[in-house]
């Protein structure tokens, strides 16, 4: 496995049917392992209100009704053939936040283009509510804060998720012991399965989706043959539940308790949102194929045969006699319980991967504290596996059984969870109908009042359980909420400190070329945050330092609101100052899905971008006096391997033969005899002046003296006269999280000896 040391393929072109089949496949092992188990616990958790059973079925049909429409109107009608749309190229999730240092030229990223022809109307309607969005700072916190409050709610759905489907799958053994003894199995059992779920995870996503889709497939076939069985043998008039207006007469007649029923009938969409958080790891049509050939289908079959077979046992006294097992035959029983437990884990590892897939974007993003990301693929895209939130969801999940003990009290927690995820995302998603898809607003609003209704209905039957388990996923979701808001602050004002304390320019020129010091060989990379202007801490190195190095690099590793930049487009190279000055800014642009790649590669890419940029400048712009401050001034220069016919880089005595005896290539070398030697292939064409090839030539020099990397260690405080809920925000929230959290991903594997840590204290 590779720790942030390679380059994922990237998943934004058209697969072959093979593939797509394939991915569909592999789907159904990851994505949906959590939806196909819902049956187990559905009946259970909504027949545990104080509902009273009647001859004529009214209440069994009405809750088949409401499971029918759910299934119908949420996952299918609006998640694959809504949601599913709103992909960010090829990735799922709406959280993509505008970041503090945006540039003008990011936006001419290829990730941002869109194939989409504007009429005038609908374009000014985007245009204004995008104005008054960026207006008012207000409305940006209140964004800001309901993706955030949607995030935490996935993440405690992968704490409570796990819990339910695993202890719902062992509650088969009540059926085959006495409840006393089985009140001693079922925990223990529970728990042991969960860690050995949460152990499987380092393994990753691609090995367990094939791994598990056989089980899956078995198990919604299983469920299929059982529904049908159950409807042709007990009932098979249960069609005519599929009427809403059931639903009508099951609420008028159950009244209270029904609607209180209403939070275990929305178990039956728990994993919904795993499509779409998913998205990356598969593809639209691949999850769409599953889903409406294979799990769609199953689903229905399965809850109609329980209702079939309800409909004519509703006289059973014991509440755990409801549950799914009763059902099945006796002699399929074990089985049936052997592929429920299986499919569990497998539910549960959907809502894992999501929750891995969300917490990178929200790290990348500035939101969340920096952990360690380990790629457990370096062919498929997307595969991550994050230690300390595994390990931490896994204690989280056996707390969550021990405590509980029951599914009624875990079905009321995880559904509100998973309401709550909805509704964030239909709020979200009318944004997306206007901005994005530049759709009519009245489109945006129908889809809003339509949805929000449905899923308001169901998230108000959840919250007044807050006492029997509900208060879980609220307190799971705040403790969450306050840790990435408290990041994202102190992220964003540290920012702010280095914008308004650059060093300027005229300081930078009243040096002189030497600085006012001595230039010593070697190349000196200087990281900042900011993509424009010179950091304070420069300004620091000049005045206490003896000697600096002869080229100068200013590098900003930058994440921005698209999943991938192009290796083409991976760099921002431009000058700082006059030419003879031999200061440089790179930026190093990456999608918050991209995966950075090794020190080694990246060090011989960024030379190379900057030699490329000396070769391809422009004289006219090689004669400004003044900072490079705009994008316009800086050119984008791709990757070593994105751009062939640009210069390449020979260390030491590789084979450079081949590249030497090309007639379109010309080696610039270096006569010194020197420990590591570093030679420049340019093209003949065009011809460099004597200028450039002197550039070029104390470029190659410095590379070989060495490279030293000057990192910024800084300390941010709240400044004298803060509020009090600024200062322990600032100097205990913020100050605490950044003590105990990875470091940056590109200074992992610098070398100790070539690293120069300096210190300095940022009053916010």
């Amino acid at each position: 496995m590779d720790l942030e040391g390679v380059i994922g393929n990237s998943p934004v072109k058209k697969d072959s049917w093979k593939t797509v089949l394939t991915l569909a496949y592999q789907s159904l092992g990851v994505v949906y392992g959590d939806l196909s188990t819902s049956p187990l616990y559905v009946y259970k958790s909504t027949f545990a209100e104080d509902i009273q059973h009647s001859e004529s079925n009214e209440e069994i049909y009405g809750v088949l009704s409401f499971v029918f429409w759910t299934l119908t109107l949420i996952p299918l009608l609006k998640y694959v053939f809504i949601v599913l749309r709103a992909d960010d190229n090829g990735e799922g999730g709406t959280f993509a936040f505008t970041l503090p240092n945006c540039q003008l030229a990011d936006e001419e990223l290829s990730a941002y283009n869109k194939d989409v022809i504007l009429s005038d109307n609908k374009s000014s309607i985007g245009s204004s509510l995008k104005y008054t969005l960026e207006k008012h700072r207000v409305l940006q916190k209140m964004l800001l804060i309901l993706a955030l409050i949607g995030t935490c709610m996935v993440i405690g759905d992968g704490v409570l998720t796990p819990a339910l489907s695993v202890f719902s799958a062992v509650s088969g053994l009540e059926l085959s012991m006495s409840k006393e003894h089985h009140q001693y199995v079922e925990v223990p059992v529970a728990c042991a399965i969960l860690v050995f779920l949460f152990s499987l995870q380092h393994y990753g996503t691609h090995r367990v989706g094939f791994l598990f889709a056989p089980i899956v497939i078995t198990w919604l076939l299983c469920i299929s043959a059982i529904g049908l069985y159950n409807i042709f043998h007990w009932n098979p008039h249960v069609f005519k539940a599929l009427s809403p207006y059931y639903m009508y007469k099951f609420l008028k007649k159950t009244q209270k308790g029904g609607w209180m029923s209403l939070g275990g009938i929305l178990l039956c969409i728990t994993g919904s949102e795993a499509m779409y958080a998913d998205l990356g790891h598969f593809s639209q049509l691949s999850i769409k194929i599953a889903f409406t050939c294979l799990v769609y289908p199953s689903l229905i079959l399965a809850y109609m045969g329980q209702a079939a077979y309800l409909s004519k046992h509703h006289n059973i006294e014991s509440d755990y006699r409801i549950g799914f097992y009763v059902s099945v035959p006796e002699k399929l029983r074990w089985p049936v319980l052997a592929i429920a437990i299986l499919a569990a884990v497998v539910g549960s590892q959907a809502i894992i991967t999501g929750t891995f897939s969300i917490i990178k974007q929200c790290s990348a993003l500035g939101c969340f504290p920096r952990v360690k990301i380990i790629h457990t693929s370096s062919k498929i895209h997307g595969q991550i596996y994050i230690p300390e939130i595994n390990w931490t969801l896994m204690l989280l999940c056996l707390a969550i059984t021990v405590g509980f003990r029951d599914t009624k009290h875990m079905g009321n927690a995880s559904g509100l969870a998973v309401i709550t995820v909805m509704l964030v995302t239909t709020c979200l998603m009318s944004l997306v109908i206007v901005l994005c898809w530049h759709q009519s607003i009245l489109f945006a609003i129908c889809f809003l009042i339509f949805f929000g209704s449905v899923e308001a209905l169901y998230f108000s039957a959840s919250l007044i359980k807050f006492l029997e388990g509900a208060w879980v996923p609220i307190a799971l979701s705040f403790i969450f909420l306050v840790v990435m808001y408290v990041w994202h602050y102190g992220t964003l004002k540290k920012y702010e400190f280095d914008v308004q304390n650059k060093v300027s320019i005229n300081w930078i020129l009243s040096l002189g070329p030497n600085l006012g010091i001595v230039r010593v060989r070697g190349i000196g990379l200087i990281h900042t945050e900011l993509v424009s202007g010179i950091p304070a801490i420069f300004s620091h190195f000049v005045t206490n330092l003896p000697a600096f190095h002869q080229v100068v690099v200013f590098l900003c590793i930058k994440s921005v609101p698209v999943p991938h930049v192009r290796p083409d487009e991976r760099f921002l190279v431009g000058r700082v100052g006059p030419k003879e000055y031999r200061l440089y800014r790179c930026i190093a642009r990456y999608g918050y899905r991209d995966i950075h790649k090794d020190d080694l590669e990246f060090e011989k890419d960024l030379v190379c971008s900057i030699a490329e940029f000396i070769r391809s400048e422009k004289p006219q712009c090689s004669l400004g006096i003044e900072d490079v401050e705009c994008d316009g001034k800086m050119t984008v220069v791709g990757t070593t391997s994105s751009n062939l016919d640009g210069i390449r880089m020979c260390e030491d005595d590789g084979d450079f033969s081949q590249m030497a005896g090309t007639s379109e290539l010309k080696e610039l070398k270096n006569p010194e005899k020197l420990r590591k030697r570093v030679r420049f292939v340019v093209p003949e064409s065009p011809r460099i002046d004597t200028d450039t090839r002197e550039e070029l030539q104390e470029l190659m020099d410095a590379r070989e003296a060495g490279m030293a990397f000057i990192l910024g260690h800084c300390y941010v405080r709240a400044k004298s006269g803060s509020s009090l809920m600024k200062r322990l925000v600032i100097n205990l929230g913020y100050d605490f999280l950044r003590r105990n959290s990875r470091g940056p991903t590109y200074a992992l594997g610098i070398p100790c000896a070539s690293t120069l840590e300096v210190g300095m204290i940022y009053l916010v």
